[in-house]
């Protein structure tokens, strides 16, 4: 079934600092902070939080629509998101803005300073979800990192049309006060955060986690190199190490990808468990690239780093779906 994926759809201009970012900031003069780092390489890649996502959908067959505003800039873009397998019909074209860019400095520890222009993605609060979940036959929306106002207004057509919906409010939550938190998560059928961002929503919302568990179906939480840990209302509490990387070059857009992948393995009917190892793979694949979209999966080779990393069980009950 179609899944509606609505979040930023941007540029993103990626630059790596051979050093550490922690040996630039001195502690008693972090209020007066000016740096400027020199960076060794630069790179121009496709990106986005709803892009992002909806590509790694599309590598494991799954049917992405694409939602969000973009500028007239896009048509490239969009093309290539096409030829990939990815529904790029209902994006909303901006008349007058461009189309989001990212620009993001990671240093030799994997840390990274980024900033985001909105661009387009500030028009995205005129997207109406009704008749794109109608026309496509959609059963779930997404509702990543975009316009905070774009994202509680849809989280509320969800609600008054009784959609299934996701949200993932991820790099917004510093941007968001605590009533729209509040509101974005109201309902939810999964809450996507990493760990850092769930102590975040709850010191923003005033929510006690067991509080925030009686808005939400099932809370998924990323803790980095620990894995990930899923618990929910009725939902036994699972923890799934990270897959074996051969590589870590960029952690761009690897938070994406496990979202892509977990959400796919479960429209496949799988377990919570086997739906964080694929999505845990998946992220795996873009750690050891340079940009969000340049991995591809093949299903003979995905299937046996599943079995390098989870065991035989996992790769088995999974090939099946990929080939």
């Amino acid at each position: 079934m179609p899944v509606l994926v609505a979040g930023s759809i941007a540029t993103d201009h990626l630059m790596h600092f051979p050093g550490r970012f922690s040996e630039q900031l001195l502690a008693d003069h972090l209020h007066k902070v000016s740096l400027s780092f020199l960076v060794d390489d630069l790179v121009v890649r496709r990106g986005g939080v709803a892009p992002n996502i909806c590509y790694g959908m599309a590598q494991l067959g799954g049917d992405p629509v694409l939602i969000g505003a973009v500028g007239a800039d896009f048509e490239e873009y969009a093309s290539w998101l096409e030829q990939q397998g990815v529904d790029c019909r209902h994006v909303l074209v901006s008349a007058t803005a461009h189309t989001a860019r990212f620009v993001c400095t990671t240093d030799e520890d994997m840390c990274q300073i980024g900033s985001f222009y909105a661009g387009a993605m500030g028009e995205a609060v005129d997207i109406r979800l009704a008749p794109i979940w109608a026309a496509t036959g959609a059963d779930l929306v997404v509702i990543s990192a975009y316009d905070p106002a774009a994202m509680v207004k849809h989280s509320a057509e969800c609600r008054d049309q009784g959609f299934r919906f996701v949200a993932d409010p991820s790099q917004q939550i510093t941007r968001m006060e605590g009533p729209e938190l509040r509101e974005l998560i109201e309902g939810a059928e999964l809450l996507f955060t990493n760990d850092y961002e769930k102590n975040l929503l709850e010191a923003k919302t005033g929510l006690s986690e067991a509080e925030v568990m009686a808005r939400v179906g099932v809370r998924v939480t990323t803790l980095g190199s620990s894995g990930v840990e899923i618990v929910g209302q009725d939902v036994e509490r699972v923890h799934v190490p990270v897959a074996k990387e051969m590589a870590k070059l960029d952690p761009t857009g690897v938070g994406d990808a496990f979202r892509g992948g977990f959400l796919t393995a479960r429209s496949w009917g799988l377990s919570w468990q086997r739906a964080a190892e694929v999505g845990s793979l998946l992220a795996a694949m873009v750690l050891e690239t340079v940009g969000t979209q340049e991995y591809a999966v093949e299903a003979s080779d995905f299937a046996k780093r599943l079995a390098e990393s989870y065991g035989d069980e996992c790769a088995a009950e999974v090939l099946p779906y990929l080939a």
